[in-house]
């Protein structure tokens, strides 16, 4: 199946094209004919998978379809709610992208930078909004966007907007929207609250689900490396240098952990930047462009970033820390093998960390290679210690107490690893057919 099949406007294939694809993803496939139709939509699909033009695409042909002609300031018809500021940055990008042959207007707005040329832009009229919902508030506060014309609601990362305590700013925005619109919601997983999110806003809505949910992606190869706690940045610096991996993203649990680890890599000669919640947005671009250029060759990015940054080709990521939740083991890994292509996931992993390893993979339905790197074997005498999750507190008395009874017996026994040296030097295929992302 090609794009030419799915009933999009020229303009928008001639935007598609100009972009290098050929065929669309599975779930562009199913969401853009319903979506065309003015179906709800209820989306569950692996990260990489094009789920963005998969909702883009179509919203800006129905917005072309439905236009209304009105004297003064464009009413606002078209809003896209995201989690955070690099995820919307990411869809403002992608309507750019497909509707630049089209005469509809769009802008982005999150926090981080002045609220004031994004009032501006606003106060001038635009068709398509996206933006993170606290700011999205202060604008309503301010008098600078109208939501009462709205014929199109996105959820992107519904789950994650969820997680991270945005449940009272949607209801306060869902409020203010009219009741009669077309409402997609996408998430990576459907937990209750999600299905209680759903029923609220969606209309006999089409479910769809392009793969099992909380699983990765097949063209991700994943690795455990065994190695103390106090190896680890070792073990990644000798990682990086012996393979010559030119880009990296690195996954810690805390800001002050990829600080800290941003700063040991520069002394061991590697290139790095850092990015996270507690750095403003011109930093956070800053390090994203820097790291897409190839001036940096690692940066360290805690989980704010699991799901909104889109690297194109990104190699390989890394799990330094594992998670706290499983199922940002997914999101992490999901950020490389986007789009067809090739990855590898390599996750450093102490005795502390092996109950919330077994959780992971629990979650994934399946066990991922343990291989040691040859002279950074594990010291089978260390016992586990309490992990101390992001805000200083520890996890639940019992979660990370060392399996395997008596010191001396180690727990990575039964993981039978092969030691080698430059476990990772892997060849890359490259791309596979290319499609939408």
């Amino acid at each position: 199946m090609s794009f030419d099949s799915l009933g999009l406007r020229a303009e928008l294939l001639r935007a598609v094209s100009e972009q290098g694809y050929s065929e669309p993803t599975p779930i562009q496939k199913q969401a853009i004919p319903l979506v065309l139709e003015g179906r709800d939509i209820m989306g569950g699909a692996q990260t990489g998978t094009g789920k963005t033009a998969g909702f883009t695409l179509p919203l800006l042909q129905r917005l072309m379809a439905t236009a209304r002609p009105e004297k003064g300031r464009r009413p606002l018809r078209a809003l896209v709610l995201t989690p955070t500021r690099e995820l919307a940055a990411q869809v403002a990008e992608s309507v750019d992208t497909y509707g630049r042959h089209l005469p509809l207007k769009s802008t982005v707005v999150f926090g981080g930078v002045s609220i004031n040329p994004q009032k501006q832009k606003l106060i001038k009229g635009v068709d398509i909004l996206v933006a993170t919902p606290g700011r999205l508030l202060d604008h309503v506060g301010q008098r600078s966007v109208n939501l009462s014309k709205i014929d199109i609601l996105v959820l992107d990362e519904a789950d994650r907007m969820l997680d991270m305590g945005f449940i009272h700013d949607i209801k306060k925005v869902l409020a203010l929207i009219p009741k009669q619109k077309q409402t997609l919601l996408f998430s990576a997983t459907f937990s209750n609250d999600i299905k209680r999110l759903a029923d609220s806003l969606l209309k006999s809505p089409e479910l769809i689900e392009v793969a099992q949910r909380n699983t990765a992606s097949e063209t991700v190869t994943q690795v455990v490396h065994p190695v103390d706690k106090s190896r680890k940045r070792e073990l990644l610096s000798f990682l990086i240098g012996s393979n010559n991996w030119r880009q990296v993203l690195v996954f810690t649990r805390t800001k002050h952990g990829a600080n800290r680890l941003t700063e040991q890599l520069g002394k061991d000669g590697i290139s790095a930047a850092a990015i996270h919640g507690n750095k403003s947005q011109g930093a956070r671009t800053r390090a994203l462009a820097e790291f897409k250029s190839g001036k940096v060759r690692v940066l360290v990015a805690t989980d704010i970033a699991a799901r909104g940054l889109d690297i194109d080709q990104l190699p390989h990521v890394v799990n330094y820390e594992l998670p706290n939740i499983s199922e940002d083991y997914v999101h992490r890994i999901g950020r490389t093998g986007r789009a067809g292509n090739e990855g590898e996931a390599m996750s450093l992993v102490c005795v502390d960390e092996l109950k919330l390893l077994k959780d992971i993979e629990r979650l994934i339905k399946r066990n991922i290679p343990k291989d040691v790197v040859e002279g950074f074997e594990v010291d089978p005498s260390i016992r586990a210690e309490p992990i101390i999750n992001g805000r200083g507190r520890q996890q639940p008395k019992g979660r990370n107490r060392r399996p395997g009874g008596n010191k001396g017996s180690s727990p990575w026994k039964k993981n039978r690893p092969a030691s080698r040296g430059n476990s990772n030097n892997r060849s890359r295929s490259g791309n596979r057919s290319k499609s939408a992302a």
